[in-house]
């Protein structure tokens, strides 16, 4: 287990180099309109070449990402460039709202699609049907339009849900939840309707197999055999979908803090991008990769001690 977690961990460490370095070489590129967008379209090209010097882009590429890269690995991710504020603190100030809001998506996405997609999978036929019906159209509704219609009926109209907004968990629990109902929705509806049908399949594919029959032919009662035989040997495939949702969960934040004007890493990372604040875009890339390798070395932690077949591969 020790060379399985080690091996799993190099594999992040070069992930998280490579999509550093190809991320800061092509963003980097374009970083010359950061001068114009901090002095605004008037200036001259004296002082676009000043603003460009002050903020060391003047200097080879090669040379710009070694100091970055330095500096990085000290935890240092340097200022931003159009509010000076240290881009550790800016990270760290806004991680645990979109986390908050991206883990009970991912639970409320487990919890639900494991329960329609096994009560597809056992009871088939109408019941199937059916179910898979709601899927497709629950992940033919792009999460934008979903939370515009949220905020119309829960927020506008209702007026159970407050239609903007986020409140810290410290300040007020009761806020805080009633803050994130809406958002939370909104991302959960696709990832559930595509969660399920994974589920589905995944169960369906086990109860086909032979000592699944040899079980049931020798008497054992039916929720033993789903829950101790079934659902462990379909597990791996289901934990692998619902990682996959994380990672697309934390691209869908971006649209949805944006509707909801929830101040988390997606409005910061949407901000950063329209006005080229370099040192802020790296220190979001990097922070979310290693967020994506913690999550998949989770979760092909989880699958290994569930199935020894993952273990092996």
């Amino acid at each position: 287990m020790t060379l399985f977690i080690l091996r799993r961990a190099m594999a992040g460490v070069v992930l998280v180099f490579v999509i550093s370095t190809v991320s800061f070489l092509l963003i980097s590129s374009t970083a010359a309109d950061a001068a114009r967008n901090m002095l605004g379209e008037s200036a001259t090209e004296a002082e676009l070449a000043a603003k460009a010097a002050e903020l060391g882009l003047d200097r080879p590429l090669i040379e710009q990402y070694l100091d970055w890269l330095a500096d990085a690995l000290q935890g240092d991710f340097g200022v931003s460039w159009f509010t000076s504020e240290p881009v550790t603190d800016m990270v760290s100030n806004r991680l645990p709202v979109t986390l908050s809001m991206v883990i009970l998506a991912v639970l409320a996405t487990a919890v639900i699609s494991l329960v329609l997609g096994v009560t597809a999978a056992v009871r088939g036929g109408a019941v199937d049907k059916v179910l898979q019906f709601v899927s497709v159209i629950g992940f033919s509704l792009p999460n934008f339009w979903v939370a515009l219609m949220l905020v119309l009926v829960f927020a506008v109209n209702l007026s159970v849900f407050p239609a903007t907004g986020y409140v810290p968990f410290g300040d007020d629990p009761g806020a805080w939840a009633l803050s994130l109902v809406l958002p939370v929705t909104a991302l959960v509806v696709g990832g559930i309707a595509s969660a399920a049908q994974q589920i589905r399949g995944a169960f369906l594919d086990v109860l086909e197999h032979d000592y699944v029959r040899t079980l049931e032919a020798r008497g054992v009662r039916r929720s033993s055999l789903l829950l101790r035989h079934v659902l462990r040997n379909a597990a791996p495939p289901a934990l692998t979908v619902l990682s996959l949702q994380f990672i697309g969960l934390l691209g869908g934040a971006v649209v949805i803090e944006r509707i909801f004007a929830v101040p988390g890493l997606g409005t910061l990372t949407v901000n950063s991008s329209i006005q080229g604040d370099v040192p802020a875009i790296m220190g979001i890339v990097v922070v979310l990769v290693i967020l994506v390798v913690v999550v998949n070395l989770v979760i092909d932690l989880a699958s290994a001690w569930i199935s020894p077949k993952a273990r092996l591969q």
